[in-house]
């Protein structure tokens, strides 16, 4: 398990509200649509992040982290894990709090230099299936 129940809770209900979405974009088949959808109903603003710069869910969509013109809290990754650990690292590198890696999205290098830099982190998780558990 790669971020306990602490963690957890403390990105969801702690860190921040604004959720950069990396993968996120107007295809309504897409695992993340769905997902930025229960954020959204959870009070989170969320970014989406894909090079197509789509505007999904009423907010404005960037090709990358580093294009978003304002801080962001958390970043949820539904990128593949050979792409993962890239994002990261931009996450870090944009002053993010912390990185969210969905459910089969695992990069253990990625895990330790994101916690090592100072961010909190979970791997292998949905912050949808999470959040409603917190009651």
């Amino acid at each position: 398990m790669y971020g306990d129940s602490g963690t957890v809770r403390r990105i969801l209900t702690e860190l921040g509200d604004t959720w950069a979405v990396v993968g996120l974009s107007g295809n309504t088949a897409r695992p993340a649509h769905g997902v930025a959808e229960v954020l959204q109903r959870y009070g989170k603003r969320v970014v989406p992040v894909h090079p197509k710069a789509e505007t999904v869910h009423g907010e404005r969509g960037y090709p990358s982290l580093a294009d978003i013109p304002f801080p962001v809290d958390v970043v949820d990754v539904f990128v593949n894990s050979e792409l993962a650990g890239r994002v990261a690292d931009e996450a870090a590198a944009v002053g993010a709090k912390a990185v969210w890696f969905q459910l089969g999205v695992v990069d253990e290098a990625a895990y330790e230099r994101t916690r090592a830099a100072g961010l909190a982190m979970v791997m292998d998780r949905c912050p949808a299936i999470e959040i409603p558990r917190l009651g």
